[in-house]
């Protein structure tokens, strides 16, 4: 079983590009699974708890959890809109939830992993977590990346972080892919150094937040935030759940066999998921073979600087679907953006890409196959019989190209894959150029040789309708509806071999599958 999960949202705001691309990445990644025959679960969801949740409600006039079910909302018609198919809904309100987070808080305290003790220092208001000297700037002053930071002096609950911090150095030395990209594992390892010897706080007084799970053993206080969140990834898979709970088989979900992997941006891989989330599953039992790999991606930048609501450069990816449509900007997402790496939001080249390598390159093989098939050959796919070497380069080349697509995409790097797509789609225009089945279609001696050329072409399209299938899912089955093809649910990578289409396949008429992008010119 292959399980995944995105970090989930939190619903003090609206989704923006980032979120798209996050969940989008996600549903590419599990459809990739399906297809290479896995069985797969795909949990993602919402974080609806904290400080600045408890604020914007109350200056809302609204009840939190009015607030957060507003806001939930907007989440949920994103991912409908932008074809995102998830198994697993988490949602930190959930009473499942809240009854796992109390058992394992339990379960800590019991343990000796728990304390309580009064602490005077800084506050971030906005990151809803005390500061320490290390975190202010050269000029001794906490930066604006913390917000508001203000003097509390309080009593709480704390987590034994420091006991776990050798532990984890250990690990992630040992394991290879704890971290991915690997040079993300630096940051964290270099963080640890920073983090080494402190303890989490985990907890909130009631008298300055109500608005999360309360510690079952004392009642006067509420979970932290990022204690609370961090536990959906197995509360939702059905981790100490009550057999009626209606969740996951967590034995079955979560194995040695194919450890989770965890879709987070850079900025919350340190501390709270790369220090505090794996620390918290190493006390909570978890053997190093069941810890989960991190798959951290970098940011959508606008002009070299991260988008915020202050700069007002935010996109918002449901707009950008209603303009210029969702294969448009799914493909753009996954597309121009390395995996692990930052990138330039550019809506000129969202328009290039899907103009250049779909309308233009996909699309015209797609148009020019499946048309002189029609034209030609009353839409008869047949084998012919008279091969040369160019036909067997082409072969060549599709193979090579759905092998370089296979490692890369089994490495989470969709842009490479499509890179290798793109190869092949070439290799077959350039084929379709030389050959010119057009003129060997005025030729009555050459009908043999024609109906190899359509033959390789219309082969060609088919692999690729397979291979796209889990970046554009709607617009794959619909190459596979023009060429009568099965459902692309019933197609597996194994069964990509020369001869997808047998012999003497009829296809169907075709329909521009990918329309230009047309932009009005500036006068």
């Amino acid at each position: 079983m292959f399980y995944l999960t995105t970090a989930i949202d939190y619903t003090n705001g609206s989704p923006h590009i980032g979120h798209a691309y996050e969940k989008v990445l996600a549903d590419v990644i599990i459809r990739y699974r399906r297809l290479r025959g896995d069985e797969a679960f795909f949990l993602t969801g919402v974080d609806q708890h904290g400080q600045k949740v408890q604020q914007t409600a109350e200056k809302e006039g609204v009840h939190p959890a009015t607030f957060v079910k507003r806001t939930t909302k907007k989440f949920l018609n994103l991912w409908d809109k932008l074809g995102v198919k998830y198994d697993g809904w988490a949602e930190t309100i959930d009473d499942r939830h809240k009854t796992c987070v109390q058992g394992i808080l339990t379960a800590l305290k019991d343990q000796g992993q728990l304390y309580k003790h009064a602490h005077s220092g800084h506050y971030s208001v906005r990151q809803e977590q005390f500061l320490q000297d290390r975190d202010r700037d050269e000029a001794g002053n906490f930066g604006p990346e913390w917000g508001e930071v203000v003097q509390i002096e309080e009593e709480n609950w704390y987590f034994k972080l420091s006991e776990h911090t050798d532990w984890l150095k250990s690990y992630l030395d040992a394991t290879p892919d704890a971290v991915l990209p690997a040079f993300r594992k630096s940051e964290l390892l270099n963080a640890l150094e920073r983090n080494s010897g402190t303890d989490l706080c985990i907890s909130r007084p009631k008298e300055r937040l109500r608005w999360g799970i309360e510690i079952p053993f004392d009642t006067d206080f509420v979970t932290y935030v990022w204690f609370d969140a961090l536990i959906n990834y197995v509360s939702f898979a059905g981790y100490r759940a009550a057999p009626d709970a209606e969740l996951p088989d967590f034995e079955k979900l979560w194995t040695a066999d194919e450890r989770p992997v965890h879709i987070i941006g850079k900025d919350i891989l340190v501390p709270a998921h790369g220090i505090y989330w794996l620390c918290m599953l190493h006390a909570m039992g978890f053997p190093d073979e069941l810890i989960p790999r991190l798959l951290v991606h970098g940011w959508w930048n606008m002009r070299g600087e991260k988008m915020s609501k202050s700069l007002g450069n935010i996109v918002d990816p449901a707009e950008l679907a209603d303009k210029f449509g969702v294969e448009a900007l799914r493909y753009y997402l996954v597309r121009d953006i390395v995996t692990g790496k930052d990138s330039d939001f550019d809506v000129e080249r969202l328009i290039m890409l899907y103009n250049t390598e779909l309308a233009n390159e996909l699309g015209n093989l797609c148009n020019r196959a499946l048309n002189m098939s029609q034209r030609f050959t009353e839409g008869i796919i047949t084998r012919g019989g008279i091969f040369t070497d160019a036909d067997l380069a082409l072969q060549t080349s599709l193979a090579e190209s759905t092998d370089a697509y296979r490692a890369a995409m089994d490495e989470f790097d969709v842009s490479k894959g499509l890179e290798a797509l793109g190869r092949h789609v070439g290799h077959c225009n350039q084929y379709a150029e030389r050959m010119k089945p057009w003129e060997l279609n005025k030729d009555p001696e050459m009908k043999a040789r024609l109906a190899t050329v359509l033959q390789h072409l219309a082969e060609s399209v088919a692999h690729c309708a397979v291979l796209l299938s889990p970046i554009l899912p709607d617009a794959a089955a619909k190459l596979a509806a023009q060429l009568n093809l099965p459902s692309l649910t019933e197609i597996s990578l194994s069964d990509l071999h020369w001869g997808l289409i047998p012999e003497g396949h009829t296809i169907g008429k075709p329909k521009p599958v990918f329309p230009k992008i047309l932009v009005e010119e500036k006068v």
